[in-house]
């Protein structure tokens, strides 16, 4: 269990030693047989084996699903303890367990919280959880403990587990529902997002768990249950993917910006995954070609080439040659047509129906766009080379300039995109120039605002918060003992004693790390996006606390493991998984069983965790070029290629972006290693036209002093964040009371025991300080 444990990063981990275990993987061969078995990986990480996955991305997973993980497996027994406890309780309220299917469970547990919330039982349910969270008892009780068990926070789970129900189905909306669910459903979001009964929203409080949790004062915290109530908070009340889509839409056409060129969620929807070569003819020609390059006399290469193609994070015996590796699996270097697809690739039933596609046209799946920086510099350039002068940042003068400039120009300004975080930043400029003309702006109290006014000042202690926890659940970390123990909620009493109890357990605290990663990227990747939506500077603020807390080798260190393992794991165990448990009579378990796990191609949760955190890496590192100069310091071109291979349409879109931003800083052997990934970059990334990422030749490119990027975009940061939320008489526009008299009256509140300790301050402050005339005469 020490290797189950959540922990500090291990610098040379290996993924899949816990697997071994569980019979998913072989275990690691003897020495001898080292290099026989690295070529056996190699064949068998060929692209004959992946097929395309048939994954839709959205907001969640299915409503089932969402409830079945809110249960570990080892929390399956209290079931029946919670059926005695309502026929001893509630016996003329109801029945328990009368339900004949499993979508019986799933209506009238959306019925019966309606029903709940109606009657006022939430507000109930929020004053016992305050109580809980307050009580020190409990807290000193469980620091007490040698080993923290689920018999430490049964209290808490069941308020928390009653109040998820709750939140989650009544967030759903459906089209059956009747028209008091929907007046329901509108209350209950604005009672989530605008504080009522206190001064801070419902988020807030899960936030406070988070944070009490981590910082040692409270270890028997349920961290899943909280997690993945405040993910769907967040959810419900700030709005899904689809709503910031139309937000986005209608906050353009309110500052009166033309619309989007297109619609991102169904262009990434629409897209296909790029197909590796599968004939024989094709992998009998790899198969030759690695067989010339074994004989190839050694080359030399630049320095940097070879700083970036080696793995940082495995040893020299478990590597493997990244240039020898693309030949293997034949990169991602084009597309199959459907029915060449369809005819070469093994079939395997698909878990979900098969998702509608809209053909495209020959040619990009993105419109480009131009930036007003990017013409200023064509212009800056084309100026000193024809005139030998410029014009600042004037780009409709062109007298002197050569006919074809003006025509790029032209074609630059027709595919230009102003976004609304430019519009923001240059009312921040103005407001910071003008304060008294332009007045105070005025702020729209969103339910985005509100949550962010309400997490300013603890901010940093809440990312760094979520990042020790998605550290302690990644499957590369080890455990340490300085770590902190995500497990408390998921640890029985009494520790398994055979090998069919021990792989049960190992199953269940391995999905509930799963689960944990995939709430901790699902909420950060929504805040990051409503935070940017609501005001660009929230959203850095936000972006600089989560680099400052090493959010970027994190996520390099999450990726650093065989990623097609991971989102093909097996840990579930379908017939303890709810509502199923609740209506079927459970079948005897056996280790068979247990280790084939369900039949679906992939698991959902994996891959919707690993799609969130390359979102999440890209929106760190976009436009940020010392960020970007992080990605190639921690060398992960290497490790972001290995995630290639799962071929998932959207997963590779945000992959190849990555790599895109860095190639420049690569070198040309690496590019000229690499055509494949840089034609598939071509292929699926959106063009910027005068953008030379390629070639190595951009103005961004030249030495660049990183850390005052940084300390710029702070500096702005935090005058965006002292005018906007802080008190208005620290302003230095506030009115001075200059009158001695006046001053000197006023009635200060001082603290109960000051005049136990007056003299003393009188001693310290007053009289042993020296008298500075100076200080007096110079401000005359």
């Amino acid at each position: 269990m020490e290797e189950a444990a959540g922990g500090a990063p291990n610098p040379n981990p290996n993924p899949n030693a816990g697997r071994a275990r569980m019979g998913q993987l072989p275990a690691q061969p003897p020495a001898k047989g080292r290099e026989l078995f690295r070529g056996q990986r190699k064949e068998s990480e060929g692209s004959v084996d992946f097929p395309t996955v048939e994954f839709e991305y959205g907001d969640t997973d299915s409503r089932g699903a969402e409830l079945a993980e809110l249960y570990s497996y080892t929390e399956e027994p209290e079931l029946s303890t919670n059926r005695r406890c309502f026929e001893e309780e509630f016996c003329p309220q109801g029945v328990f367990g009368d339900c004949e299917s499993e979508g019986d469970v799933l209506h009238w547990s959306r019925h019966n919280s309606f029903l709940l919330y109606q009657l006022g039982t939430f507000n109930a349910f929020l004053e016992l959880l305050s109580m809980e969270i307050d009580n020190s008892q409990a807290c000193s009780s469980a620091l007490r403990k040698p080993a923290i068990s689920l018999a430490d926070s049964t209290e808490l789970r069941v308020l928390l587990s009653v109040m998820y129900l709750l939140v989650e189905n009544i967030r759903v909306e459906l089209e059956t529902d009747p028209p008091e669910w929907k007046s329901c459903r509108e209350t209950f979001r604005t009672e989530l997002s605008f504080p009522m009964r206190s001064d801070e929203p419902f988020a807030l409080l899960l936030f406070t768990m988070v944070t009490k949790f981590c910082s040692g004062h409270a270890p028997h915290f349920p961290m899943k249950k909280v997690l993945l109530l405040l993910w769907k908070v967040l959810l419900f009340t700030l709005g899904g993917f689809e709503t910031l889509q139309t937000m986005k839409v209608r906050r353009r056409e309110e500052l009166g910006l033309p619309p989007l060129p297109e619609d991102s969620i169904q262009v990434m929807r629409s897209m296909r995954a790029a197909s590796p070569p599968t004939c024989s003819i094709e992998l009998a020609e790899q198969q030759q070609k690695r067989g010339h390059r074994s004989r190839r006399p050694l080359m030399k290469q630049d320095s940097l080439d070879i700083y970036n193609e080696r793995d940082p994070f495995k040893n020299d015996e478990t590597g493997v040659d990244e240039e020898e590796g693309d030949e293997v699996d034949g990169g991602i270097e084009g597309e199959l047509d459907l029915m060449e697809r369809d005819a070469l690739l093994p079939t395997i039933p698909a878990q979900r129906p098969p998702i509608e596609r809209v053909s495209f046209p020959k040619g990009l799946p993105w419109a480009p766009k131009v930036r007003q920086k990017d013409i200023e510099h064509f212009l800056e350039a084309s100026r000193n080379k024809f005139i030998g002068f410029t014009l600042g940042q004037d780009t409709e003068t062109l007298i002197g300039l050569p006919r074809p400039i003006h025509e790029s120009v032209k074609t630059l300004k027709q595919h230009k995109y102003i976004s609304i975080s430019d519009i923001q930043i240059k009312n921040e400029e103005e407001l910071e120039k003008c304060p008294m003309s332009l007045g105070e702006e005025e702020v729209q109290e969103t339910p985005c605002e509100v949550l962010y006014r309400a997490m300013l000042y603890n901010l940093p202690q809440y990312m760094i918060a979520l990042l020790k926890i998605l550290l302690a659940a990644a499957p590369t970390s080890k455990a340490k003992t300085d770590s902190i123990n995500i497990l408390a909620d998921v640890l029985p009493e009494e520790m398994p004693i055979t090998v069919l109890q021990s792989m049960k357990l190992g199953i269940d605290v391995n999905r509930h790390k799963e689960i944990i990663v995939k709430s901790i990227s699902a909420l950060l990747l929504l805040l990051l996006k409503h935070f940017k939506l609501n005001h660009i500077y929230q959203f850095e603020y936000v972006s600089q606390h989560l680099v400052f807390a090493n959010c970027i080798p994190l996520i390099l260190k999450f990726f650093n493991q065989n990623i097609m393992s991971y989102i093909t794991a097996k840990n579930s165990i379908s017939v303890l998984d709810y509502p199923h448990c609740t209506v079927h009579e459970l079948p005897e378990l056996t280790a068979e069983s247990l280790e084939g796990g369900d039949n679906n191609q992939f698991c959902w949760r994996n891959l919707f965790s690993c799609i969130n955190l390359l979102r999440i890496l890209n929106k760190l590192t976009k436009w940020k070029h010392s960020r970007t100069m992080m990605l190639v310091v921690f060398k992960s071109a290497p490790i972001l290629k290995r995630a290639l291979k799962v071929k998932q349409a959207m997963m590779q879109l945000y992959v190849l972006k990555l790599l895109k931003i860095q190639t420049k800083y690569l070198g040309r052997q690496w590019r000229k290693s690499n055509m494949k990934t840089m034609s598939a970059i071509y292929q699926k990334v959106r063009h910027r036209m005068n953008d030379d990422w390629a070639y190595g030749n951009d103005i961004d490119a030249r030495p660049w002093d990183f850390q005052a990027e940084e300390c710029t975009l702070r500096a702005s940061i935090e005058a965006f964040n002292s005018r906007r939320y802080d008190k208005p008489q620290d302003s230095e526009f506030a009115p001075v009371d200059n009158c001695l008299q006046s001053v000197l009256g006023q009635r200060l509140e001082l603290p109960e025991d000051f005049h136990y300790s007056y003299e003393l301050w009188l001693e310290r402050e007053v009289f042993s300080q020296p008298i500075r005339w100076e200080e007096l005469l110079r401000y005359q």
